[in-house]
């Protein structure tokens, strides 16, 4: 991997201020990727692979890394471009591929948001008090609504400290096993046993596609590149700095995990961290380790909805979806006809599927944006820009297209269903936005031809 150096800055219109600089980049990374995921999914992953959950996250980190090398170059050379939608509109200049793409993303975050519920309905909550699941879902996206209408101002201030709550869970896991381990208790040998009922290779590439959620959260640092402090530079550091930090926790975790904790048992719970903390007799009161849980999933379930309610916003004001998806309240200036509909969607689907499945279905969705950002940096690489860029070889985007590919052939007839349900919906809301431009332009030329001649 190279870096181009045909001038010395990258242009700076739109007038934000380069302020972020390569630890304050790699720290919001950090904590868009160490995220809720990996509170929740040990347990599916336990189920497919038994013991071996650290060889699903290796070759999610694959995976992860190949496409965050196209994401490097692309950020770096289009540092104002809006993510894998402006990408495409740009290698391709079809409208509708960009409208798909981008409305993927949204769909994306509304699936994360609701197997986020879903998880902080379990066991994580019934640490502290005993309610059944599905209201506290409900009332759980309805608050999360809420705050998404009174406006949150997301800085680096407010993630850094929500990154240190849910690293701060992480690394008590990581310790509790730790001293169980040194100590001579747990089952070390555990961690080279596969699901006696599923054969490795299927388990393995099964689990993988769970595995690649918890790696989910890098592409999110597009948005940030305009304010970044030499990004050609910054950029790639932070990125890979932190998928590398994160991989070596998740990897951790699951060792720790497994050792303490039979695998069976982390199959069948909906709070695997939390059951791993309990049995080793540390003393850590669950409660607080379920707190701790809980405000990572709220985070990052809130993260995603503002995410989504703003693309929806955006795809709205580029004419891509109906115009009603960018209205504001007054005063507020959010997009609330986006947040209502993205909170109704992310209701709806809390009650359609378990954790594990709306997991798969995001990665399903994402890898299918990933695709689109890879077939678009090969398409871009003739494209000069006069300021220096990170730069993969070509090959690095052929094989995230491969590894993106043979993910998306283990993915469920189910998930793809859903997938094609999105598309489905997108597609109409497409047509329905495109309708009403053409309406409304052919009243504007109706009333410049009727006006009188000045």
């Amino acid at each position: 991997m190279t870096q181009d150096t045909a001038a010395t800055s990258p242009p700076t219109e739109g007038g934000l201020k380069r302020g972020i600089t390569t630890p304050l980049l790699f720290a919001f990374i950090v904590g868009d990727t160490l995220g809720a995921g990996i509170y929740t999914l040990v347990g599916s992953m336990a189920a497919d692979v038994g013991g071996v959950i650290w060889l699903p996250l290796l070759l999610a980190l694959v995976v992860a890394l190949l496409t965050a090398g196209t994401y490097a170059e692309l950020i770096t050379k289009y540092p104002h471009a809006g993510g894998a939608a402006r990408y495409v509109d740009r290698a391709f200049s079809i409208p509708y591929l960009s409208f798909l793409v981008g409305f993927l993303m949204m769909a994306s975050g509304i699936t994360t948001a609701a197997a986020l519920a879903n998880a902080f309905a379990g066991d994580y909550l019934g640490a502290l008090i005993d309610v059944p699941p599905i209201p506290t879902a409900i009332v759980f996206i309805i608050l999360l609504t809420l705050i998404n209408l009174r406006g949150v101002k997301e800085s680096l201030g407010a993630n850094l400290v929500a990154s240190v709550i849910e690293v701060t869970g992480l690394v008590i896991v990581i310790v509790v096993a730790a001293i169980v381990f040194f100590s001579g208790q747990g089952e070390p040998q555990r961690i080279f046993e596969f699901a006696p009922d599923v054969p490795p290779l299927q388990g393995a590439f099964a689990a993988s596609v769970i595995a690649f959620f918890s790696f989910l959260g890098f592409e999110a640092a597009a948005n940030m590149a305009e304010e970044v402090k030499n990004p050609s530079k910054a950029y790639p550091r932070a990125l890979f700095g932190a998928i590398f930090t994160a991989a070596t926790v998740y990897l951790l975790i699951a060792l720790g995990a497994v050792i303490v904790v039979p695998p069976a048992d982390l199959a069948t719970s909906t709070g695997p961290l939390l059951d791993v903390v309990a049995a080793s007799g540390i003393g850590i009161p669950p409660w607080l380790f379920g707190l701790i849980a809980l405000v990572a999933i709220a985070n990052g379930a809130l993260l995603f909805m503002v995410m989504a309610s703003r693309v929806g916003y955006g795809l709205a004001t580029a004419n891509l979806l109906p115009s009603a998806f960018a209205r504001v309240l007054p005063k507020r200036r959010t997009p609330w006809v986006s947040i209502i509909v993205v909170g109704a969607a992310t209701i709806g689907l809390s009650f359609l599927g378990d954790v594990a499945t709306l997991a798969e279905t995001t990665v399903l969705l994402l890898l299918l944006v990933f695709l689109a950002a890879n077939v678009s940096v090969l398409v871009l690489k003739k494209d000069k820009v006069d300021h220096p860029h990170f730069s993969v070889p070509r090959i690095v985007p052929v094989l995230a297209m491969i590894a993106s590919i043979v993910l998306l052939t283990q993915q469920s007839l189910e998930v793809w269903i859903s997938a094609a349900i999105y598309v489905a919906i997108g597609s109409v809301l497409y047509l329905i936005a495109r309708a009403g431009r053409k309406h409304s332009e052919r009243v504007s030329a109706e009333d410049e031809s009727s006006s009188p001649a000045k």
